[in-house]
């Protein structure tokens, strides 16, 4: 008996653009977890990176979206390295974040940050940590 599962969600538009601005393919991922394990800030992630990876195979939109994932993600690359397909999650989260900034806005305001903050913050630090929150 052959059992046929359907998901009409699976491979949407939403998973093929993220893919195709990524360059990668979330169904070579196996979900060893390696990529979560390695993570030095999943712990503070909703969705660890082969969660985001998973929801992104079965075709989970919304979930993707409303994930606070994206926007914790340091682009360290832990991810890439660890992963026995070579898979980057770090690719796929800044592709989500610029999907997010270009169909909703800024993530962040700079008005909204203490002056304090800026005052003393590194202008480096400032400017590389606002790229990812600003379109």
């Amino acid at each position: 008996m052959r059992i046929k599962l359907q998901n009409s969600n699976i491979g949407s538009e939403f998973v093929k653009y993220i893919e195709r601005i990524s360059g990668e393919t979330a169904m070579r991922c196996y979900q060893c977890g390696n990529c979560t394990g390695g993570c030095p800030v999943s712990y503070k992630m909703d969705h660890g990176p082969s969660q985001i990876i998973r929801l992104m195979q079965i075709g989970q939109d919304e979930e993707i979206q409303k994930a606070n994932s994206m926007w914790v993600c340091v682009g360290c690359m832990q991810c890439y390295s660890r992963c026995p397909q070579s898979v980057s999650a770090a690719s796929i989260f800044e592709s989500l974040r610029a999907q997010a900034l270009r169909s909703d806005g800024d993530h962040t305001e700079i008005a909204e940050l203490p002056k304090e903050f800026l005052k003393n913050a590194p202008q480096q630090a400032i400017v590389c940590g606002f790229r990812k929150f600003v379109s």
